[in-house]
């Protein structure tokens, strides 16, 4: 059974301690969005002094553009 990405996602919300959704793919596209993980450039910089709601309503944005690339292909 494959998990999708939009439940590792979750996953990464729902845990404790939110952890990076970085899977290593640091490519950025013409919008300064990681094609990886889906974080912004400014995201990523900033990910090691945000809160753990920062991270979270980070991690919900992630989500969101993450959906909607799977719709556009």
């Amino acid at each position: 059974m494959r998990i999708s990405q939009t439940g590792i996602i979750v996953a990464l919300m729902t845990a404790s301690k939110p952890q990076s959704p970085c899977i290593s793919i640091c490519t950025l596209d013409e919008h300064d969005v990681c094609m990886g993980c889906y974080r912004s450039l400014n995201e990523i910089i900033d990910w090691t002094m945000m809160s753990d709601d920062e991270k979270r309503v980070v991690l919900a944005n992630v989500a969101e553009r993450s959906a909607q690339q799977n719709q556009a292909v």
